[in-house]
C-alpha cells in the first residue's frame, strides 16, 4: 500500500470485479476419431427423443400456458364442470321435476360461451369443452321435459 492512494486501489479492485472470465470453449481434437464423434452425436439425439423428456416438456408447456393452471382461465372452467356433473346426475331425476327456465339457461349459457371460448385470447379449449357439454346436457334435459309434457298431455286428452 506504499505510494498508492485509496481511490487507486478501489479502481483496481473494481476493474478486477467487473472483468469477466474467459469461457472455455472445447474444440474437437484431431485425436478423437470420427466414429467416436458420431456415437456422441447419436447419443445426444437419442437422449433428446426420450419420452420422459418429451413428457416433461409437455407438462412444462401446459403449466406455463396462458390458459394453464396458474391462471383463472384454467380454474373457472374446471370448476364449471361441477355444474355439468350435477346436470348429468339429474338424468335420473323424474322429468316432471325438471325446470324449463333452468335448463334453458344451462343450454344457452353453454352455446354462447362455447363460441366465446374460441374467440378470446388465449383460446381456451377447457372452457369450450365444458360449455359444449353443458349445452348438450341442457338440451337433453329440455328434450326429456318436453317429451314428458307431450306424453302427459296426450294421455290426458285420450282419457277425456
Amino acid at each position: 500500500a506504499s505510494g498508492t492512494t485509496h481511490t487507486a486501489r478501489a479502481r483496481k479492485r473494481t476493474r478486477i470485479v467487473l472483468s469477466t472470465p474467459r469461457r472455455y470453449t472445447p474444440r474437437f481434437s484431431s485425436k478423437v476419431p470420427e466414429q467416436q464423434r458420431l456415437r456422441r452425436a447419436a447419443r445426444a439425439v437419442t437422449a433428446a427423443a426420450r419420452p420422459m423428456s418429451s413428457f416433461a416438456q409437455s407438462a412444462r408447456a401446459f403449466i406455463n400456458h396462458p390458459a394453464g393452471p396458474k391462471t383463472i382461465f384454467f380454474w373457472a372452467p374446471t370448476m364449471k364442470w361441477g355444474i355439468t356433473a350435477a346436470n348429468v346426475k339429474d338424468f335420473s331425476r323424474p322429468p316432471e321435476l325438471l325446470s324449463v327456465p333452468q335448463q334453458s339457461a344451462v343450454t344457452l349459457t353453454g352455446l354462447i360461451w362455447c363460441k366465446y371460448a374460441l374467440d378470446i385470447t388465449p383460446v381456451n379449449y377447457n372452457l369450450m369443452a365444458v360449455n359444449a357439454v353443458m349445452a348438450v346436457t341442457g338440451s337433453y334435459q329440455l328434450y326429456r321435459k318436453f317429451t314428458h309434457d307431450a306424453t302427459v298431455k296426450a294421455a290426458a286428452s285420450a282419457g277425456e
